[in-house]
Parts: C-alpha cells; structure tokens; sequence
C-alpha cells in the first residue's frame, strides 16, 4: 500500500503564507498524477489542485491566484504553496483523495 505523509500546516493570520509538503517513499512517485484536497468538518473532501506528471496544474476557483502546486520527483514530494490565506481555507488538507492523516491549517487572527 502507498503511503504519503502530509506536513506543513499551522495557524497563520490572514493574508499569511504557508506551504505544504507531501512525500511517500513509493517507487512509482514519478508516474502518478498529484493533488492536494481539503475536507471541512462534516463534509466531503473536496479538490484543491492537481498536478500531472508533466506538470500541468488545474486549480480550484476558489483558490486560483493564491496557491500553487508543484512537484519535485527526486524528492518524491508534492507541495501547496498558499498564499494570501483567508478564514474560509481553514481546513485540513490531504493529498490523497481518501485517507491520510493531512495536515492541519487555520487561519485565524
């Protein structure tokens, strides 16, 4: 079973920055299509953003502008870089569909 580890979040003010990490020590990393998702409580997880293998990114409309991601697959690791941050991305973000521990960000003054 592929495992990822999500890291990275935090509390931030509003208007702050955060970046997060995902890594896995999967062989197959390279050929594997990524994405960062966010679930509220109670609610379904939703996507964010994606990236392929080739490095074409779709985003969320909600998150357009603010937040990018990237690959590096000699790291073997996807990252969210979110900037401009408001109240409403508080959530905890996964970059597996289902599973995962995720990571924690509030952003909250």
């Amino acid at each position: 079973q592929v495992q990822f580890v999500e890291s990275g979040g935090g509390l931030v003010q509003p208007g702050g920055s955060l970046r997060l990490s995902c890594t896995t020590s999967t062989t197959i990393f390279t050929i594997l299509p990524m994405g960062w998702y966010r679930q509220p409580p109670g609610k379904e997880r939703e996507l964010v953003a994606t990236v392929t293998t080739v490095g074409i990114t779709k985003y969320a409309e909600s998150v357009k502008g603010r937040f990018t991601i990237s690959r590096d697959n000699a790291k073997k690791t996807v990252y969210l870089q979110m900037n401009s941050l408001k109240p409403e991305d508080t959530d905890v973000y996964y970059c597996t569909a289902s599973g995962g521990q995720g990571t924690q960000v509030t952003v909250s003054s």
